[in-house]
């Protein structure tokens, strides 16, 4: 199964690298990741696999969610089948 994690706010060093050890720490693979910055802000959007899983899924996504919270920045993962059902026409 996949998740769709999307990271906003203000760019600076080390974002990538924090969730993306975050990511490994839980288990969770990486599949494509996205990412911008736009004048001083910071845009990423990844595609990971969550098969790997260490935790439930609910606790991955609060511990991004409190990881972004801590430097400032907007972290939301949304499981795959979330994702499609929201965005099926």
């Amino acid at each position: 199964m996949k998740a769709v994690i999307t990271v906003t706010g203000k760019d600076n060093v080390g974002i990538i690298a924090g969730v993306s050890t975050l990511c490994a720490e839980k288990g969770v693979n990486i599949l494509d990741i996205t990412q911008s910055v736009l004048s001083e802000y910071f845009a990423m959007i990844m595609l990971a696999d969550v098969d790997g899983l260490n935790v439930p899924f609910a606790d991955f996504a609060d511990s991004l969610g409190a990881y972004g919270r801590e430097r400032g920045l907007d972290i939301h993962t949304m499981h795959e089948n979330i994702f499609n059902t929201m965005h099926h026409i």
